[in-house]
């Protein structure tokens, strides 16, 4: 398969899995999130910060912010058609986020080998300034998100 042709092959995959992960994901549609993007190993989420999501500061509460991060790393690292999980992730707040305001979260993968893989998500709010940095390492376990076609066996994990 000639690179063009691979290259569409992948974006498709990557969103079959985006959308068959997103029909499943009750926690990030009951947050009000949208998925704006996703491509092999990249993911762009969106989310609303509404009243309920603030904390006693009267700030979006650093728990929802993660979420979103850890979200949008979700769709990023499922976007092979292997089903992957966190195994690690870290935040760092650098601004609040404000009730009102739309937060964006663009993961983008750093490495990918074997069974591993490390994600990075930067945080932003509406005027495009950071919010937070997210680093996730990611794990791929058995069992892949699209149903096999019949000419297809289930991928090999090393």
């Amino acid at each position: 398969m000639d690179a063009p042709s691979s290259a569409l092959a992948a974006y498709d995959i990557a969103q079959a899995c985006a959308q068959a992960m997103w029909a499943e994901d009750q926690a990030s549609q009951g947050l009000g999130m949208v998925v704006e993007r996703v491509a092999p190993g990249e993911a762009v989420l969106s989310m609303p910060i509404r009243l309920d999501m603030t904390n006693g500061h009267g700030i979006c509460h650093g728990g929802f912010i993660f979420t979103l991060a850890d979200s949008a790393f979700a769709f990023a690292c499922n976007t092979y058609n292997q089903r992957t999980v966190a195994q690690q992730c870290a935040v760092t707040f650098l601004q609040p986020g404000r009730r009102g305001d739309t937060l964006t979260a663009h993961a983008v993968e750093r490495n990918r080998s074997g069974r591993s893989g490390i994600y990075d998500v930067t945080i932003r709010n509406g005027q495009g300034e950071v919010v937070a940095e997210f680093r996730g390492h990611s794990r791929t376990i058995p069992g892949t998100l699209l149903a096999p076609s019949a000419d297809e066996t289930e991928p090999t994990r090393t």
